[in-house]
């Protein structure tokens, strides 16, 4: 398959083991795909991608990278972070949505100096068309990059997650992960047909686009990419609906997936993703989707920094 430039900014691979007290819980064999620890920022998935994606900025020229989501976003603190370290300048422009004063991420983004832009809007399209304003404005080559790194080239980085597990000598039967722009669950769906045909992958939707169709379409762009000769349809894999109240609120159920965590295995998820994914994978298990010796992994796809602007009721 096509090969793609990236730049060098995580430690792969990530380790992967065994959850003994959950597996116990449970009654199946539950492993954890550690990308907390892609080691920049406080970690997470965001960093495959952006290997990819500031690769391309980097290659284009671009002094200025720019990019979005909400206001404890994981993803814009893990751009600055990364910008920074290449020499890019990272601006976000983030919707005036969720905790915007000094926790968090907005924390994180404050202490590395981050040019940070709040939009009262709860359109995309309008934020794309300020960062085109302000780029023209500063009249510097400068790059986006989509909410959630989710494009072709940004789903390319959970391809490579799942050849690295097959890399590490690792076979699952399941694989389970947080769904919030799409393009980590994109990239493990195209990924398991190419290197681990077995697995079974199963997004947990946290939040309410329809990732029915968002899912399918990153895994045909991604392929496209690769020039790899599959077919993709939306069976092959699951979604499950753990948003709760709303994107960004956190729900009782991933709320007692985070504690769980903490509590049986001294890991620590967040309430607006990993924690609502956990969630979903601990409901399969009641539910007896799982067999005894079904080899089922979570992948932890970071957040830390957001746990600190939640209220954990």
């Amino acid at each position: 398959m096509k090969e793609f430039a990236k730049v060098s900014l995580g430690v792969f691979p990530t380790p992967v083991h065994k959850l003994e007290n959950i597996s116990r819980m449970l009654g199946t064999q539950v492993y954890v795909k550690r990308d907390d620890m892609t080691g920049i920022g406080l970690g997470g998935n965001k960093v495959r991608k952006l290997e990819y994606l500031l690769a391309e900025a980097k290659a284009q020229g671009a002094q200025v990278v720019f990019t979005t989501g909400g206001a404890q976003s994981n993803h814009a603190m893990l751009t600055a972070a990364a910008a920074n370290r290449l020499g890019m300048k990272p601006i976000l422009i983030l919707k005036k949505r969720g905790v915007t004063g000094r926790l968090g991420n907005q924390l994180l983004e404050y202490l590395m100096g981050t040019d940070v832009r709040f939009m009262d809007t709860n359109d995309y399209a309008d934020i794309y068309a300020e960062m085109d304003r302000v780029g023209k404005e500063m009249g510097v080559p400068y790059y986006k990059i989509p909410c959630g790194g989710s494009n072709a080239l940004g789903t390319l980085g959970y391809v490579d997650c799942v050849r690295e597990l097959r890399d590490q000598g690792m076979t699952f039967d399941h694989i389970i992960c947080a769904e919030g722009s799409g393009g980590t669950m994109a990239g493990l769906a195209l990924g398991a047909k190419l290197y681990m045909p077995g697995a079974r992958v199963t997004g947990m939707m946290v939040d309410t686009d329809p990732f029915d169709e968002i899912t399918p379409r990153l895994m045909r762009e991604a392929a496209a990419l690769l020039e790899a000769d599959v077919d993709v349809s939306s069976a092959d894999f699951d979604l499950r609906d753990l948003c709760g109240p709303r994107y960004a609120i956190p729900s009782k159920e991933g709320n007692d997936a985070v504690r769980l965590m903490a509590q049986q295995e001294g890991l620590f998820l967040d309430p607006v993703y990993t924690g609502k994914a956990f969630a979903g994978l601990v409901a399969m298990a009641k539910e007896g989707v799982f067999g005894a010796d079904d080899r089922v992994l979570f992948v932890h796809s970071g957040g830390a920094g957001g746990l600190f602007a939640m209220d954990m009721d």
